[in-house]
């Protein structure tokens, strides 16, 4: 598919993902468009929230996309107020798929991102999209929500819903386990409190995680849902011993208990071979790579 002229619509742009996948599209020939909730004076940019569908429509109808890439959600899985995740991740991709369908245009694609933790404590080993659900936690549910209300959006626009697994990069916030532990190392610092150190996750590179988005927008497999995952898994241990050999480093670890949260999900680790048959060559660098970037990032 040509890329020449298409412009790309982007929600939640001035996010960590959003600014790497604004990156990649524009390397790719693409027109990228904006939105975001907090004010910016960027080319090309849309202020608008998603609690607000009217705004919603009329931004839609003038940008009239080719390719629509939905980021935009509240994703700490620690934040608070359960009720958010319901009226952003749930509503607000609700307003979305409404507005796009009144914009005038069907775009080629509309990409929405779910997430593994849909999964929750299913059993072990590699999970695939097939395997059934079980949500632990309210940002969990919230996801699981959104992809069964998009299902009813199937006839009507050209739906592909990722599930990503835990991925990392330069910028992440450091509300986020990796870059706070990477922070912790820059730093030198004697210690660090973490919660379970022996909850492993299956963590992915930002910037191969934008690629995999780009590459399934351009394959177009409509009406599935496809998991964004390396295949292997790391425990928070291991994290530290990885970024202790690359710094030389050593650090203390205290497990705070108000840390270790109720309902933790203890292995997450994807299956990717949907994503690989897709998106011919996909991979992801090795976590040690990955971490060995952030370490060094000026």
């Amino acid at each position: 598919m040509s890329t020449a002229g298409k412009r790309a619509l982007i929600t939640g742009i001035q996010g960590f993902t959003g600014r790497y996948m604004a990156a990649e599209l524009q390397a790719s020939g693409y027109e990228v468009i904006g939105l975001g909730s907090q004010p910016s004076d960027e080319p090309g940019y849309f202020q608008v929230d998603l609690a607000d569908g009217t705004a919603l429509r009329d931004v839609l109808a003038t940008i009239q996309p080719d390719v629509v890439i939905h980021l935009a959600a509240l994703a700490f899985v620690g934040h608070g107020a359960a009720d958010t995740f319901y009226r952003v991740n749930l509503i607000g991709t609700r307003h979305l798929l409404e507005a796009i369908a009144a914009c005038g245009k069907v775009p080629d694609c509309v990409l929405l991102a779910s997430s593994a933790n849909v999964y929750g404590n299913a059993s072990a080993g590699l999970l695939s999209e097939t395997t059934a659900p079980a949500p632990a936690n309210d940002y969990a549910v919230s996801k699981l929500a959104m992809e069964y209300m998009a299902s009813l959006w199937h006839n009507r626009l050209p739906l592909v819903i990722t599930r990503p697994f835990n991925y990392t990069g330069v910028g992440q916030a450091e509300s986020f386990l990796l870059p706070k532990i990477v922070a912790h190392f820059r730093q030198r610092a004697d210690k660090i409190e973490l919660g379970n150190l022996d909850v492993s996750r299956d963590f992915s590179d930002v910037r191969a995680v934008v690629k995999a988005y780009r590459g399934l927008i351009e394959a177009r497999p409509l009406g599935q849902t496809v998991n964004v995952s390396s295949g292997k898994s790391h425990s928070l241990r291991e994290v530290i011993d990885m970024c202790s050999a690359i710094t030389g480093h050593q650090i203390e670890v205290e497990v705070n208990p108000a840390f270790v949260r109720a309902n933790e999900v203890k292995i997450l680790c994807g299956d990717n071979s949907r994503l690989c048959e897709l998106v011919k060559g996909w991979d992801t660098p090795g976590l040690d790579q990955t971490l060995s970037w952030m370490l060094s990032a000026e």
